[in-house]
């Protein structure tokens, strides 16, 4: 299986959290996501590097791209049930469900921060 599509989702999260981080007028909000994507690369290169390790090979990535979402929350609400429908998908290795754990923990974190500190 290719699982470029899932990692390139993941990277591309970073991207659109730091475009809704600068044009947030909520502080908020603002350090919610600032925290997100500041955090998301180190562990998508976690997952990716152990899942090229276990696998073998280098991963493909696909070249399409979507722009971010109108806010933050929605961004992490779509991407929260992107990772919980696709992660089964990914190898069962504790190892890599492990590092899928610890991004699914930073979006729960973040969609907590949008959600309820105001």
């Amino acid at each position: 299986m290719n699982y470029g599509e899932f990692l390139l989702t993941l990277m591309h999260s970073s991207t659109n959290t730091q475009i809704l981080h600068r044009q947030s007028r909520s502080y908020s909000e603002h350090m919610a996501l600032g925290a997100y994507y500041e955090a998301i690369i180190p562990l998508v290169d976690s997952l990716t590097e152990s899942i090229q390790g276990l696998e073998g090979e280098i991963i493909e990535y696909p070249i399409d791209y979507y722009g971010p979402a109108s806010s933050g929350l929605e961004e992490l609400m779509s991407l929260k049930e992107y990772v919980a429908e696709e992660r089964i998908n990914l190898p069962s290795n504790s190892e890599i469900q492990n590092l899928v754990d610890e991004i699914a923990d930073l979006i729960n974190i973040t969609v907590y921060k949008l959600k309820f500190l105001k």
